[in-house]
């Protein structure tokens, strides 16, 4: 029972135990306490708000990053469509070219065929002016009486002549 109401003695000695170590504590060990919890909600704080500083910059980093995307996309299209139109141009061109090539061609097959026409003609030309001299130099060298046998003899070298060729 003596713990529950304690003696006079006792409790004067707790208490100069208690205010030497209050006294002793609070002139050593709470300013370093102090100092180390000061410390701590400083080095707390600047975390915060480098913390807040690197999310600012990683927003403007995104917004950046954004932009430049969107100009590359931008220029990617652009580039396309530059493509695109040269490949357009070049089709053209080639168009052309083959439409030029090939009306070169048909009006040198045009030619081609109007001279193989003519020399096909001269020739022709030339084999009935033949054939009339040779009948004529026949004709002329035997010299008929009758225009009957004229007639009959010129037939005769005409055959003659249409066999051969």
């Amino acid at each position: 029972m003596q713990l529950l109401t304690p003696a006079f003695g006792l409790i004067f000695w707790t208490l100069i135990a208690f205010l030497g170590a209050f006294f002793v504590l609070k002139k050593f060990a709470w300013p370093a306490i102090i100092n180390g919890l000061n410390e701590r909600e400083k080095t707390i704080a600047d975390s915060l708000a480098t913390a807040e500083k690197v999310k600012q910059e990683m927003a403007q980093m995104k917004s950046e990053n954004e932009a430049l995307m969107a100009q590359a996309r931008e220029e990617r299209s652009q580039m396309l469509k530059e493509a695109k139109e040269t490949k357009d141009k070049i089709i053209n061109e080639a168009k052309e070219q083959a439409k030029v090539e090939a009306n070169k061609i048909i009006v040198d097959a045009n030619n081609a065929i109007l001279n193989a026409k003519m020399a096909a003609l001269t020739d022709v030309k030339n084999q009935i002016g033949n054939m009339v001299v040779e009948v004529a130099e026949k004709v002329i060298r035997r010299e008929l009486t009758s225009g009957s046998d004229q007639e009959a003899y010129i037939r005769k070298l005409a055959d003659d002549l249409t066999t051969k060729n």
